[in-house]
């Protein structure tokens, strides 16, 4: 709580014209499919006249950009990517944000019978047994790093034909498999920004394991000295002050009924 309210004295406080200048953000496709960096961003750069250069991608590119110093600041949900990327002194103040959590969709016929499920790698080892068609984002992202878990779970190695590796985006994922009437692990914020444009049910969720946490972590200034470290300390702050998490709290809530990501800096009282 201390460090959330200090950060939002920092973003509101911090004098206007020693801000001004771009900052480079990496983050994932989910955040920006969803529609959450729309209305979280342009507040932000309001307040600190900062322009922030959105570049959606996979997690495991998004800390590779980070990583060569290519951006200032990365939003991403792969906690073992991300903590290695900690460890070896790429990334300095990770800071949780918020979560949701990983859905398996697919047809609504559900040809594997993957309805019902108590555990994703039960969902997994049927859709394997049936050779039901699989759409794998395989883009190092952090769902595909939580796919290949679940995989690796359930003792299995997926493949040709039934399994095919689409290197897209979330939503792009979601649009291919609709057409193709197959299974695949998406987050729910993209699932729910998307779902009127689909026909792919829900058809295995809650089990613990599909747990989606999303940190922010700024470039090591050490590492790489020509990064906006102070841009992006503003942009941590944003994101995790109580003005920036209500958005985060509310976003979702009018179009889809329900709000496609759950604020985490902030301790419930």
């Amino acid at each position: 709580m201390i460090y959330a309210i200090l950060a939002l004295l920092l973003v509101a406080s911090f004098p206007a014209e020693a801000a001004e200048g771009r900052l480079r953000l990496s983050t994932t496709t989910s955040t920006e499919n969803s529609g959450l960096l729309a209305v979280l961003i342009p507040p932000f750069e309001t307040r600190s006249r900062l322009q922030v250069d959105v570049i959606p991608v996979g997690t495991g590119k998004a800390l590779k950009l980070a990583e060569r110093g290519d951006v200032d600041v990365a939003l991403v949900h792969a906690p073992e990517l991300e903590e290695e990327f900690v460890k070896q002194g790429f990334g300095v103040n990770r800071r949780p944000v918020m979560y949701n959590d990983f859905v398996i969709v697919g047809p609504a016929h559900d040809p594997a019978g993957i309805k019902g499920a108590s555990e994703a790698q039960q969902a997994f080892q049927r859709i394997a047994e049936t050779k039901a068609l699989f759409i794998s984002r395989g883009d190092r992202s952090g769902t595909h790093a939580k796919e290949l878990s679940l995989w690796e779970k359930a003792r299995l190695t997926p493949s040709l034909p039934w399994y095919l590796e689409a290197g897209r985006g979330m939503g792009a994922i979601l649009v291919i498999a609709d057409q193709k009437r197959a299974y695949t692990l998406t987050d729910r914020g993209t699932y729910l920004a998307f779902r009127q444009k689909l026909d792919l049910p829900i058809l295995m969720e809650g089990d613990p394991v599909l747990f989606n946490p999303y940190h922010v972590i700024a470039v090591n200034p050490a590492r790489h000295a020509h990064v906006n470290y102070l841009g992006a300390m503003l942009l941590i702050g944003w994101l995790t002050s109580p003005e920036g998490q209500k958005i985060i709290a509310n976003f979702g809530t009018k179009e889809f009924g329900q709000p496609l990501f759950i604020p985490t800096a902030i301790p419930k009282p």
